[in-house]
């Protein structure tokens, strides 16, 4: 990387393996690390069932336990076998696959080699992105806000707005593109607002070997139980204020509580559960936002779009009503968080994770000169 480039708008190809386990996806973003100048090529790798079977094995694991290295190596190799398809790279951000989240516990645990993705695909990465927050006393996610202030100025909004991604975890961020900078006070506010998709794949998988509720066809079919809706709701994390975050698995009683039901039904109640949170979410945001931007897996559950445009005070629309793209929104922020990390720049903050000042963060791994 020339020492130009190093300072200016780069060709930064992001990641994403989320909760959901699916796959990977991988973005370019080309960016200096404040603005968006454009966006380049996307992919996608799927995981196979034997591949899944060994990251559910490691979810929740600590490096060192039994699984972890195995799914680790899978991890990384996958990502290369993806990210060598891609050319007129200058930069990687690697987020890597999160098998263990305890911010106020043992910290954080992304699974992945930076070092090697580097030696083998001959450009620099960044990788680690969460630790550094979670170690100076932040959530460590999400992570993502940042990039979604810049996207509400490359949109062009004229007045907040909030995204929300619907992964295995759902988390919302509202943002005011007016702010001049992300971090200024009033800019941001992020944070997770509970299960999403992971309890509704979990469910189908168990009784159905599905990989998804495709379409929320099974949910639409159903009836939410709002018992067992409320009780969920009275859980301590809808009362914290954010910042605050979740991992994956930190509802795990959700599988009993809908035992007794249909399979309709336990879906139609883990979807009410996910929209019931994003609105009990929305009441923490400094104002209504124009409209609520919707990304990740779960805004093509028909069922719980129709829950949160039920249940929320704006304007419920997929990310791709304001021409992005939805399927790739988290990979992209990690191709912007990979330079804005590279520049030195704060990835994090107050707003977002909880941490007392914006914060940079990632480590950079330079591909080893011996390996040339």
């Amino acid at each position: 990387m020339d020492e130009e480039k190093a300072h200016g708008v780069l060709a930064a190809l992001g990641t994403m393996s989320g909760t959901s386990l699916d796959g990977v996806d991988a973005a370019v973003v080309l960016t200096d690390g404040v603005a968006i100048h454009g966006f380049g090529p996307s992919d996608y790798r799927a995981y196979g069932a034997n591949e899944v079977a060994i990251l559910r094995a490691a979810l929740g694991a600590w490096p060192g336990e039994d699984g972890v290295a195995a799914a680790a190596d899978l991890v990384t190799a996958a990502h290369a076998d993806l990210l060598k398809g891609f050319d007129g790279i200058d930069l990687i951000g690697f987020h890597g696959q999160t098998f263990a989240h305890e911010p106020r516990g043992r910290g954080t645990h992304q699974a992945g080699d930076g070092q090697a993705l580097a030696d083998t695909l001959r450009r620099p990465v960044v990788w680690d992105f969460r630790s550094a927050d979670v170690a100076a006393g932040g959530e460590g996610a999400p992570l993502a806000p940042v990039f979604h202030w810049a996207l509400a100025r490359w949109i062009g909004a004229q007045a907040p707005v909030a995204f929300l991604n619907l992964g295995g975890v759902g988390n919302l961020t509202w943002t005011d593109p007016g702010a001049d900078d992300p971090f200024a006070p009033g800019a941001l506010l992020a944070f997770d607002t509970g299960p999403a998709n992971a309890p509704v794949n979990d469910l189908v998988m168990r009784r159905r070997g599905w990989a998804q509720d495709a379409g929320g066809a099974l949910a639409l079919e159903g009836r939410a139980h709002m018992n067992t809706v409320i009780d969920v709701l009275g859980h301590r994390h809808f009362q914290r204020v954010p910042p605050k975050s979740l991992d994956r698995d930190a509802f795990p009683d959700l599988s009993d509580r809908v035992t007794g039901m249909t399979d309709a039904d336990a879906a139609a109640t883990l979807v009410r559960i996910a929209a019931e949170a994003v609105a009990a979410g929305m009441a923490w945001c400094p104002s209504v936002p124009a409209r609520l931007l919707v990304t990740g897996g779960g805004r093509h559950n028909r069922a719980m779009m129709a829950a949160l445009a039920e249940l929320l005070p704006c304007e419920v629309v997929p990310v791709e009503a304001a021409g992005l793209d939805g399927d790739m929104l988290e990979a992209q922020a990690f191709a912007y968080l990979a330079v804005r990390a590279l520049h030195g720049l704060p990835i994090s903050g107050p707003g977002t994770t909880g941490v007392a000042a914006p914060l940079t963060g990632g480590r950079i791994s330079w591909p080893d000169p011996a390996a040339d």
